[in-house]
């Protein structure tokens, strides 16, 4: 935090940053532009231009491995063996990391982009510029705000509250806040965003800007955590109420799951909330992700490193028919025409081995250039990342309605989840098709024979998430909150990541698992320690939390 509280005093020129434009050398040193602060935000152009690097550069840091390397290999989704990120698939981080570090900074960059547009366009702005416009751009600045807080606050725990980075330029030693105090925070700019922010239908392909439905949707995600049930399932309802968003492909035959991830159908229907990286090819202005996760070849770009492999656990999550795997997995022998489309197409090699689980993952890996129009490069596709999407707004639903219990029969908690599935190729959700039985209830008509209604349960929503989302960095912090807000005991989430096989196998024909990956973990590494460099340079980061002064 203390490298982006050092350069804040050039912050303030945020507004000439554009999406396709912006360089990571910007942030180090002083811009050599005329335009200040004083002769900038004259227009409506200007003052929406303020937030767009907020979009993009700000998280390269978080998507480019730091950021899955927490939520993926920590959670057992993936494994990789890169010495950099090993550490969070079998739990031995120090506070020495490159990627924590890495989280961290980029994270709080965010918060201190967000914080020079909210404390300096209201004092800087032309009178002229309609209030409307100023609000929307600072209802923007507030949900990244509140975006980078709840990654924060699900890595680290307490973290400091800053509201005016300015204010810690001299002395950026502060303590953390209570992690209530940093949900309350995170409201407190959601509701904000959500009253200034424009609604839009996104109909087709949007502008990829937020709107007050993205602010619902991320709202209700907030309250599902702090188990504010009724709240969330009120922000839920709102979004789908609102008509805003719709789930990709399912008024679209020819459209499936996996059509969500290419750079074609960046910012479709059910994009709430996304990273807007440039097309350029240019390293640190495009999408990281690819680079790391595709099989080699892939990309034709040098790039293609397979840090990232799919964990067995995770591969046997996938029932028959289920479309996501293929778009989310790639398993010896699939098929993909989207990549090498000038040759016909890809088939994932029968002997590809990555990290000793036969598997790759597709999700976020678009191909080479010439499979995206001519956009992207090395380490820089251009295809958007999701950081939240319409289909978990109708798991939030779900859960929900559930309002904590460990099982529901409430046919709209059903109906939720189900919408889900059937756009996955798969049936409604009923005993048949789960692991597990329930006693059958007595029967409606005498001599009838009984019948066990459609049921759901809580492992129903988790796993379902878990098929979802993956690789989208979320099942971490969903074992995180499993037991419970803010707790330190975390029992579920222990014996489930205890039963994870998170191991390789053997290179025979039919694979030989060596059935030696499983881990066990204790309540203290669910949050990960501050980096070292932050606590030499602001010890108060161990002391115990401070009780926020709200304003």
């Amino acid at each position: 935090m203390r490298k982006q509280i050092k350069f804040l005093t050039t912050i303030a020129v945020l507004s000439v940053i554009t999406i396709s434009g912006c360089k990571k050398s910007f942030f180090d040193r002083t811009p050599q532009s005329a335009i200040t602060i004083d002769n900038y935000y004259k227009s409506v152009s200007e003052v929406q231009a303020t937030t767009n690097a907020l979009y993009s550069v700000t998280w390269f840091g978080w998507c480019g491995k730091s950021g899955w390397a927490i939520t993926d290999l920590a959670a057992g989704n993936g494994k990789g063996s890169s010495s950099d990120i090993v550490n969070f698939f079998n739990f031995s981080v120090t506070s020495g990391n490159s990627q924590l570090e890495s989280a961290w900074n980029a994270l709080f960059t965010v918060v201190a982009q967000a914080n020079a547009v909210i404390n300096t366009l209201p004092v800087k702005v032309d009178p002229g510029v309609d209030k409307a416009v100023v609000n929307n751009a600072l209802g923007e600045a507030r949900l990244w705000r509140a975006l980078a807080y709840f990654h924060l606050v699900r890595t680290f725990g307490p973290v400091p509250i800053i509201e005016n980075s300015a204010d810690y330029i001299k002395d950026y030693q502060v303590n953390t806040a209570p992690i209530p105090d940093i949900y309350k925070f995170m409201v407190n700019d959601l509701k904000f965003a959500e009253a200034n922010l424009t609604p839009m239908i996104r109909s087709g392909y949007g502008t990829g800007r937020l709107s007050s439905g993205s602010a619902s949707a991320l709202l209700s995600k907030v309250y599902l955590y702090m188990q504010d049930y009724t709240n969330a399932r009120l922000e839920a309802q709102k979004v789908i109420s609102s008509g805003e968003f719709k789930l990709y492909g399912t008024d679209i035959t020819s459209k499936t799951y996996n059509d969500l991830f290419l750079t074609e159908n960046n910012n479709n229907e059910e994009s709430v909330i996304a990273l807007q990286w440039a097309k350029t090819g240019n390293y640190g202005e495009g999408n990281p992700q690819q680079a790391a996760f595709a099989f080699n070849g892939i990309t034709t770009t040098g790039d293609g490193y397979s840090l990232l492999a799919p964990t067995y656990d995770l591969q046997d999550l996938y029932q028959s028919g289920d479309k996501r795997r293929k778009a989310t997995i790639m398993l010896p022998g699939d098929f993909y025409p989207e990549i090498n489309k000038v040759n016909g197409g890809y088939t994932f090699p029968l002997t590809a081995n990555p990290a000793d689980v036969h598997a790759a993952v597709k999700k976020y890996v678009v191909g080479s250039p010439a499979d995206n129009g001519g956009f992207g490069g090395r380490q820089a596709a251009a295809n958007n990342t999701y950081m939240m999407r319409y289909s978990e707004v109708y798991l939030i639903l779900a859960e929900a309605i559930m309002n904590g219990a460990s099982a529901s029969t409430d046919g709209a908690a059903l109906s939720a989840i189900n919408k889900v599935r059937n756009r996955a190729g798969l049936g409604d959700l009923t005993i048949i098709n789960r692991n597990y039985t329930v006693p059958n209830p007595a029967a409606a008509v005498a001599g009838a024979p009984a019948q066990t209604p459609a049921r759901l349960i809580v492992d129903d929503i988790l796993n379902e998430r878990r098929r979802e989302l993956a690789f989208e960095n979320d099942f971490w912090f969903d074992l995180g909150r499993l037991d419970g807000f803010n707790t330190t005991n975390h029992p579920r989430a222990i014996a489930l990541i205890a039963q994870q096989d998170r191991g390789g196998a053997n290179n025979d024909v039919v694979p030989k698992r060596y059935g030696n990956g499983y881990v066990t973990i204790t309540n203290k590494d669910f949050y990960f320690l501050y980096p070292a460099a932050e606590t030499n340079a602001n010890p108060k980061l161990l002391l115990p939390p401070v009780p926020y002064a709200f304003k």
